[in-house]
């Protein structure tokens, strides 16, 4: 397996303001112009509350009495959990380009995006990064002293320093007993799975949504290399990134039967989701984020 060291990355921060700032332009012109992704940071000052957090240099300015929000004054609880097993790093890409990204890379700007609109719209966002345990995991909270923390982390598993197996289905009960609160749950992952654990996983899932949680599992793949399998038709070895089994072939040989497998895959876990009632959203990593962002605030709003 070729390891890769990510070079000359920029901050993360500004490439997800980038997205976002793209969306919000493109959400003008469309069906979806209706949407705030603006929330103020203060709200107007009701007669007999305290006057602890009044903003007086905003009076000063306004002549007109806010109250500071703060952390637990949050709309909405959102919980990012992302796979980071090996599989995700693929395909190897030695620079972050937003034009070229593999699966991993995509994924933590996407979460970044996603946790620059939760900053917008004051709401809260807690992060839990996995392989074949939980690496990390954070409460959400609204600060952006956690917000810069949460991209800190997401910056460093950029860099992928050894093999990483996947156990979802048993990280994924460990991260639900960990949320308590009803909450938001943004799933990434491309489900790569031992299949011998299948029902485990679709259980797993479930057990997200104790507590009323809303879940949806953002499917992430390489549209035109893992689904469509389009590699030049010439002698190939392939090698399994997280057992390190090799294969040699050519890829027209098998190309037909290889499609008509993943598609079958992809459509039986759109249904299971759809069983357990969990959001599937397959995210081809290549068409980029507008649907990741249109996905969270369709669901914010029936959340809410």
């Amino acid at each position: 397996m070729q390891l890769t060291k990510i070079e000359n990355v920029p901050n993360i921060e500004l490439l997800a303001r980038q997205v976002v700032e793209g969306f919000i332009t493109g959400m003008h012109k469309s069906p979806f112009h209706g949407f705030s992704v603006e929330f103020a940071e203060h709200r107007l000052y009701n007669k007999g509350e305290s006057t602890r957090h009044i903003d007086w240099k905003l009076f000063a300015k306004t002549e007109k009495l806010f109250i500071k929000r703060y952390e637990e004054e949050t709309n909405l609880r959102c919980y990012i959990i992302i796979d980071n097993s090996s599989s995700m790093h693929f395909p190897v890409r030695n620079k972050l380009n937003l034009n070229s990204l593999n699966k991993i890379q995509f994924s933590v700007i996407a979460s970044a995006a996603l946790s620059e609109i939760l900053k917008r719209q004051r709401d809260a966002v807690g992060l839990s990064i996995y392989t074949d345990k939980i690496n990390f995991f954070a409460p959400a909270k609204g600060s952006e002293r956690h917000r810069r923390m949460l991209l800190q982390r997401l910056e460093d598993i950029l860099e992928q320093k050894k093999t990483q197996l996947t156990n979802t289905y048993k990280v994924l009960h460990q991260v639900a007993e960990k949320i308590h609160k009803r909450s938001l749950i943004f799933l990434f992952s491309d489900m790569f799975q031992d299949d011998k654990k299948e029902e485990e996983l679709f259980e797993a899932l479930q057990h997200l949504k104790y507590n009323k949680h809303e879940v949806v599992f953002f499917h992430t793949f390489d549209g035109k290399l893992e689904k469509d399998f389009d590699f030049e038709n010439s002698p190939k070895k392939f090698v399994d990134v997280e057992t390190g089994e090799k294969i040699n072939l050519f890829t027209e040989n098998i190309k037909e039967n290889y499609q008509i497998s993943m598609d079958n895959y992809f459509n039986k876990l759109k249904l299971k989701c759809m069983q357990y009632k969990i959001d599937y959203v397959p995210v081809d990593i290549n068409k980029g984020f507008d649907q990741i962002l249109i996905t969270y605030l369709l669901r914010r709003q029936r959340f809410l």
